[in-house]
């Protein structure tokens, strides 16, 4: 486990990397004397990993990119596991009052991360910063201002699965409050793994008391602890005594009654009041209350909250450590300190250290991501082969000792394997279309899910199998004031393990999670309306006839069979906002025809297509879909992400759905429409069927059977002893009817679109469309079909598919001649 960190200052919070384990690769720090103290912790192993220097110039970045680069040389490895990136806050922070006019460029040097996260491609990058970071301006990789939090999203949105909150640590495990925006993005081809899996846990805030109220009491200036040179009073002027002792408990010295002991300067004699711009300068913290926001300027009575609760100083470096988590392994200087030397290592470095605390990430925060990164990645995933083996060995699939063996080992297996274990060790999973759902795909499918600004946020996961959905949805919805949670399913051994399942995540109180055995279909909600339903519907037709006639009672569209199109379709009957994953054959299938335009009305947020990568296995492409209920004819943008063409764009709805066109078009582009435009579309009527069979077939024959492999890429038609077919009578096919005419044959499943005439005595078999026309088509309109435009505006009329690439109706509408 490895980790390189920029504007690393003293290292504070990378330390919680180091306490885990992780070798630091690199550390970079514009100012020595913080480097100094990343140096006494002995961050790096190799003296070379210390990069000195402004990483905005190409100097010091090479430099950093070298020891990268010889570091993956030497140890023979590839990847990277984090870039943690905290730069320079000043010019975005609320606490600075005197900005400069340079600002923008200071805050500009996030981009230096990004592109740093570009060249090293480390599996997971972490940006933390001030509240206000992500709607900050930046100067972008191209020199355009952009906000920083679009700025992340448009440079590594395609690599990366990104998660952009502003929490409050002092939620997570800090022992201060600080609220700031952390950023998270897990690299798409480490499967299993999204952001959400790393952020850090929720935990029980700790009052002040509790964080330090066990140490001495400080009673006189200058005074330290015995035991603990670093629980030192400091020094401040006399003048302000009276200040600080007649403050009380909780107050500030300006709410002292009388003006001698409020904050003041004397002027030709005369008290001149301090101004009182901030209501927490010279104000005692409150032992009942969470420990305030650790600034830089901790070590003045005139900054915010720094005054002890019933001392009359400034809180010790000890104390801001205890604070800020930092653990007393954690050295600030080079040699061991006692009270020999304290006095001169404190006039020499106070400031420095006060500085690097007020402006570090707290310890624990950072360690909590390293020790879940460690679970989670550490230990290597069970492949699919020792899956099986390990349930034919233990006769898995016997449900009652499924669910033994899962009690019995919920501390031996994380939870993806608990999963895997049990979607493929269920008999049913076939029956009922439920396949293990990664979590990285669960990621891809809730987050763009706008913000809920209800009190109460009500979730449905309407087929939640064995729960893999649920501690990503458990985790996204965390920090509401209430949620609830109800999960469908029909069968009800996967609602069983399911329960056991959950009780490896630590569900917060305010979060109720309800499970439910039924069929979402025939459930009855007696009118209960939700927030969000988000998961994975079975996919499959229904053949009770019966059932199919309940389920399609109604349902707009009546024309499919398509279970997952029934389960979209109530969604919208309960739901503002619908999230699935679904066929990719709903873009394109005359099938779903009904169906996308019952969705044209509706506000598409984002789609994720995830080709055939979607699920291991399982050959069949998917995409995730995320729209809001609200019926809307607005031309707000979409996100569209690919795993095929590892891209990620925003388009306008009317754009790619637009209701001109038979099918949706994802991929649609300029260079798509520049062809369109230029051709005679919708003239060919086609005809495909599977009647004639290899078993009707033989080697000589009165006519012969044209089929997909005699196409060449080329377009000409190759026959030859191995794929030469021939048939005797034809009268009972209805392809006879093709005889001897005038048409063209396409291949049916293929990326490459080509064409030839129908050869005279011969006829297509099912893997060739006849197309026919009463246009005039000529040999030059043959060769066109074969050609890279015609190829390239094909493939985005056929969005991508690998396995959508049927000839229908629909898609031949999009062949045709130049006009």
């Amino acid at each position: 486990m490895n980790y390189i960190s920029l504007f690393s200052s003293a290292g504070v919070g990378c330390y919680g990397f180091k306490q885990s384990g992780f070798e630091c690769i690199a550390t970079n720090e514009l100012l020595e004397k913080r480097l100094n103290i990343q140096k006494a912790n002995k961050t790096c192993s190799d003296p070379k990993g210390y990069i000195l220097g402004d990483i905005s110039k190409s100097e010091t970045k090479q430099k950093l990119l070298n020891k990268i680069y010889s570091w993956q040389d030497k140890n023979k490895k590839q990847d990277i596991d984090f870039l943690i990136a905290t730069p320079p806050c000043q010019g975005i922070s609320v606490a600075n009052h005197k900005k400069r006019n340079d600002e923008i460029k200071r805050n500009s040097l996030v981009t230096e991360s990004i592109k740093i996260v570009s060249d090293i491609k480390p599996r997971v990058f972490v940006f933390e910063n001030v509240r206000g970071f992500s709607k900050t301006l930046c100067i972008d990789t191209d020199n355009k201002e952009r906000e920083i939090g679009f700025a992340i999203e448009k440079n590594l949105a395609a690599q990366y699965h990104i998660e952009n909150r502003i929490i409050n640590f002092k939620n997570y495990g800090s022992n201060s409050s600080r609220t700031r925006t952390l950023i998270i993005g897990t690299r798409k081809d480490v499967e299993d793994l999204n952001p959400l899996m790393l952020f850090p846990d929720l935990k029980k805030e700790k009052t002040l008391k509790q964080s330090i109220g066990k140490l001495p009491r400080l009673n006189n200036m200058g005074e330290s602890d015995i035991n603990d040179p670093l629980h030192k009073f400091r020094k401040y002027s006399n003048r302000m005594v009276p200040w600080i002792i007649n403050t009380k408990y909780g107050c500030s010295a300006f709410d002292n009654k009388n003006p001698k002991f409020r904050p003041h300067k004397i002027v030709d004699g005369k008290i001149v009041e301090n101004k009182n711009k901030n209501g927490d300068k010279y104000k005692r913290c409150i032992w009942e209350k969470v420990a305030p926001c650790i600034h830089t300027r901790n070590d003045i009575l005139a900054s915010q909250s720094t005054i002890h609760p019933v001392d009359n100083r400034v809180f010790s470096i000890r104390e801001l450590m205890l604070l800020m988590t930092i653990p007393k392994s954690f050295k600030w200087f080079k040699f061991d300190i006692s009270h020999d030397n304290i006095d001169t290592l404190i006039k020499n470095n106070e400031i420095n250290i006060r500085q690097s605390i007020g402006e570090a990430v707290p310890t624990a925060i950072f360690k909590n991501i390293a020790v879940k990164y460690k679970k989670l990645i550490g230990k290597k995933q069970l492949p699919l082969r020792q899956i099986k083996l390990l349930i034919e060995s233990q006769e898995l699939s016997n449900i009652k000792k499924l669910i033994n063996f899962l009690n019995k080992n919920l501390d031996n297996y994380s939870f993806t394997d608990l999963s895997k274990i049990s979607e493929i060790a269920n008999s049913k999973r076939l029956k009922n279309s439920a396949f293990y759902t990664r979590r990285d795909v669960v990621f891809r499918s809730i987050k763009y899910i706008p913000k809920i600004t209800n009190k109460e946020v009500k979730i449905l996961e309407p087929s939640v199998g064995v729960g893999n959905f649920l501690p990503d949805i458990i985790k996204k919805y965390e920090s509401y004031e209430s949620v609830t949670i109800d999960a469908i399913d029909i069968d009800p051994y996967s609602i069983k393990i399911a329960k056991i399942l959950i009780k490896k995540i630590k569900i917060p109180q305010h979060i109720k999670l309800n499970f439910i055995n039924d069929d979402f279909l025939l459930h009855d909600f007696k009118n209960k309306k939700y927030d969000i339903v988000v998961g994975n519907p079975p996919f499959g037709k229904v053949l009770d006839t019966s059932l199919k006639n309940t389920y399609k009672e109604n349902l707009f569209n009546t024309g499919t069979n398509n279970i997952f199109s029934f389960f979209m379709e109530k969604s919208l009957q309960i739901s503002s906002y619908i999230s699935l994953i679904i066929p990719k054959s709903i873009l394109s299938s005359p099938e779903f025809e009904k169906t996308r335009i019952l969705l044209e009305t509706r506000k598409f947020i984002s789609i994720y297509d995830h080709g055939e990568k979607g699920f291991k296995g399982v050959k069949i492409e998917t995409i995730s879909v995320l729209f809001s209920n609200k019926k809307t004819i607005d031309k707000d943008l979409v996100v569209l992400e690919s795993a095929i063409t590892k891209e990620c764009s925003t388009k306008k709805q009317s754009y790619i759905l637009d209701s001109s066109l038979p099918i949706w078009l994802l991929y649609r582009n300029h260079a798509f429409d520049a062809t369109f435009i230029k051709l005679k579309v919708d003239i060919f009527k086609y005809f495909r069927d599977r009647q004639i069979t290899r078993k009707d077939l033989s080697s000589k024959g009165k006519y012969q059977i044209i089929k997909s492999k005699n196409l060449s890429l080329d377009g000409s038609l190759v026959n030859n002893e191995t794929n030469s077919f021939f048939i005797d009578d034809i009268a009972k096919y209805v392809v006879k009817k093709f005889l001897n005419k005038m048409c063209i044959v396409v291949p049916n499943l293929s990326y490459y679109p080509r064409a030839a005439f129908l050869p005279k005595n011969s006829v297509a078999d099912g893997s060739l469309a006849i197309f026919e026309t009463d246009e005039n088509i000529t040999k030059d309109d043959i060769d066109y079909f074969k050609s890279d435009e015609f190829t390239k505006y094909y493939r985005i009329a056929q969005n991508y598919g690998t396995r959508t690439l049927n000839i229908n109706r629909s898609t031949t509408f999009f062949w045709g001649i130049r006009k």
